[in-house]
């Protein structure tokens, strides 16, 4: 047997590596097709360095031409299409450097349906740049805009005051506010890309192409043929579409009219506002005390005096919940349309009198002092009343419910009566107020019979969380008013010390137990803060 002689050649390195790397592991095969998969960030990248021309690439993105007469810009969401990953969230953030607070677009959850499981839905929402948003219309400083050739409805940084009215105003939970900036601020549509022919953040980010901007009719009749999303009735808690018409469009699901916000029934209080609070409260004592002295000469000046004290410490209150208040002077500029603008001017009118009447009985006499005073005495009541009437206003104009005009009507002008009927002195003046006050603590906590509705109304969420994370809020305050009733004719002074800590405590919970709309909402209950 001859043997036979095997030579082996010699492997090189680049052989050694190609082997190893010839067995492919699943892993493999996920990265090498992530890295092909063509998402609409991706295109846009590969079809920028190829073609100077974009119309092609944004022709399912973004219109091809701007919005001709009686039309706007709009964002349309296919919701079959919304998978909730919030990539277009990230991407404004990103894109408009938000703060680690703010958020423009949001993405959560719509629930309804009457079968088993049910119906839900992910969706995004962000700025619907309303037909009549109520933001523009609510602004006291012309901080809003509303382009009249695309419908943007864009935010005015450098005029915005900080007031936040918009934020109550806005059905959609829409404007942020800006701890760091002392500002408010909001989508704006990207319009710079727009007017570049370039998709906006969310739109180009979207992995699915759930989220297009369109043009839609602004015609309030040709608008309600289009897909919108609205609940039916109360009882749905989606926003009421008609107070600001937006004109955002929902497509590819039929939304049952029994939709709502997934976490429709979470019991989470709102913001708590303490500088409104104290503002509301002393303002309205004050104005009580005032028109006492008005209506019954025989009243000493301390009372006025105490009465004018705590109506400017309620302006001066006001001022801490501005995040620009140098710039509150430019308040005229919403006296057409704001309820906010008409506050701040009634008040403005009223403070100078007020001082006026408790300074006039210090003054030497002069000639037509006398007349001075009879004037004086004759404006303060309409005046200070009118100035009561706006702050009421300025609340109902929100459209919640806790805050119509029936309720926020009894609970301002109460306080300034009960303040009037503490300074009597006298024992009739004592059961009047006793008997006014047992009367409002009463109506206060009727509200709480709708506790046990088997139907979600924004009435029976208010009740709930006096019920609930309110109830010792709402405890105290009806101790406080009640202590105040016995004491009231013996030591009034003291009286009015509890009142006030009563009416501050009701007014705590007119801002907390308020039902805010709000779509979409998200899966599962928050807890309740205190």
């Amino acid at each position: 047997m001859v043997p036979v002689s095997i030579q082996s050649s010699p492997v090189t390195e680049d052989e050694v590596e190609s082997s190893v790397f010839a067995v492919r592991t699943l892993v493999d095969d996920l990265l090498a097709e992530q890295s092909e998969l063509q998402t609409p960030v991706q295109r846009f990248a590969d079809t920028h360095e190829r073609e100077p021309d974009l119309a092609g690439h944004y022709r399912s993105l973004i219109p091809l031409s701007r919005p001709g007469p009686d039309e706007q810009y709009a964002f349309e969401v296919a919701l079959d299409r919304c998978t909730g990953c919030k990539a277009c969230v990230s991407a404004c953030h990103s894109m408009n450097g938000l703060d680690e607070e703010e958020s423009w677009r949001d993405v959560g959850a719509i629930l309804g349906g009457d079968s088993s499981p049910g119906w839900q839905q992910t969706v995004t929402t962000a700025c619907h740049h309303c037909a009549d948003p109520g933001c523009l219309t609510g602004c006291p400083v012309g901080a809003y805009e509303k382009e009249v050739d695309t419908g943007i409805v864009r935010h005015l940084d450098d005029q915005c005051i900080g007031c936040s009215y918009c934020i109550l105003k806005c059905p959609y939970d829409v404007p942020k506010y800006s701890k760091k900036r002392g500002i408010v601020r909001k989508c704006d549509m990207c319009h710079q890309r727009l007017e570049q022919g370039e998709a906006p953040a969310c739109v180009q980010a979207c992995p699915t192409e759930a989220i297009r901007i369109v043009t839609v009719p602004t015609r309030a009749e040709e608008e309600r043929a289009e897909s919108m999303m609205s609940g039916e009735g109360s009882a749905s808690a989606l926003p009421d579409e008609s107070i600001t018409r937006p004109t955002t469009r929902y497509t590819g699901r039929e939304v049952p009219v029994t939709a709502h916000a997934a976490d429709r029934a979470a019991l989470v209080v709102e913001h708590a506002h303490w500088p409104l609070v104290l503002m509301l409260v002393l303002t309205q004592s004050g104005i009580g005390l005032l028109l006492a002295t008005c209506l019954t000469p025989s009243y000493g000046p301390s009372v006025a005096a105490t009465g004018a004290g705590m109506f400017l410490m309620g302006m001066v209150a006001s001022v801490f919940h501005l995040g620009q208040p140098l710039k509150a002077w430019r308040f005229f500029l919403g006296l057409r349309t704001s309820w906010l603008s008409r506050e701040i001017l009634a008040f403005a009118i009223l403070t100078p009198l007020l001082v006026l009447w408790v300074c006039l009985p210090l003054m030497p006499d002069f000639a037509l002092k006398g007349e001075i005073v009879n004037a004086v005495r004759w404006l303060l009541p309409p005046l200070g009343l009118a100035a009561i009437f706006t702050s009421v206003m300025v609340y109902h104009d929100t459209m919640r419910s806790l805050w119509r005009i029936n309720r926020g009507g009894v609970r301002f002008f109460s306080t300034t009566l009960l303040s009037m009927l503490l300074v009597s002195e006298n024992l009739l003046g004592a059961i009047a107020f006793g008997v006014l006050l047992l009367a409002k603590l009463a109506w206060e906590c009727f509200l709480l019979r709708r506790c046990s509705d088997d139907i979600w109304t924004p009435d029976a969420h208010s009740a709930r969380l006096l019920a609930g994370p309110l109830r010792v809020h709402l405890i105290i305050r009806c101790l406080i008013g009640v202590f105040a009733i016995p004491v009231a004719f013996p030591y009034p002074w003291i009286a009015l010390l509890c009142l006030l800590a009563g009416e501050v405590l009701e007014r705590l919970l007119f801002f907390r137990a308020v039902c805010a709309p709000k779509m979409p909402g998200n899966f599962g209950p928050e807890p309740a803060t205190p």
